[in-house]
């Protein structure tokens, strides 16, 4: 399997922008560049080539899922933090309004107080 490897990794590093993820298109295009009067290694090599850029086509595949994914949690995150701060504003809003329209109204006890009172003995003497 060494041999196989290093054939298509030799043939990848010239030739990469010549391959792509089907095998049959692979083993033309094998057939256009290299000769390999084998049948056997002849397949053996474009599968591996086949193999290895569908690898590598999934793996970009997910990484742009996973970009993508990151993009979509942090707009979630602003928007979820832009509403939280409305929420702070209009509910410290709605507490001045509160406390501007309901002014404290004075306290009228009708019970005296001693102060009173003795103000009230002071003057009836």
């Amino acid at each position: 399997m060494d041999r196989i490897k290093r054939l298509s990794n030799e043939v990848l590093n010239e030739y990469s922008e010549r391959f792509g993820t089907d095998f049959s298109s692979n083993k033309q295009t094998l057939n256009e560049i290299t000769v390999i009067r084998s049948k056997g290694l002849k397949n053996q090599v474009a599968g591996y080539i086949t193999k290895m850029l569908q690898r590598q086509a999934k793996f970009e595949e997910r990484k742009q899922m996973i970009i993508e994914n990151e993009k979509k949690s942090q707009e979630r995150k602003k928007s979820r933090s832009k509403k939280q701060e409305t929420e702070v504003t209009e509910e410290v809003e709605s507490t001045e309004e509160v406390q501007v329209d309901s002014e404290p109204e004075p306290v009228v006890s009708e019970e005296k107080t001693t102060a009173e009172e003795i103000v009230d003995e002071s003057k009836s003497e």
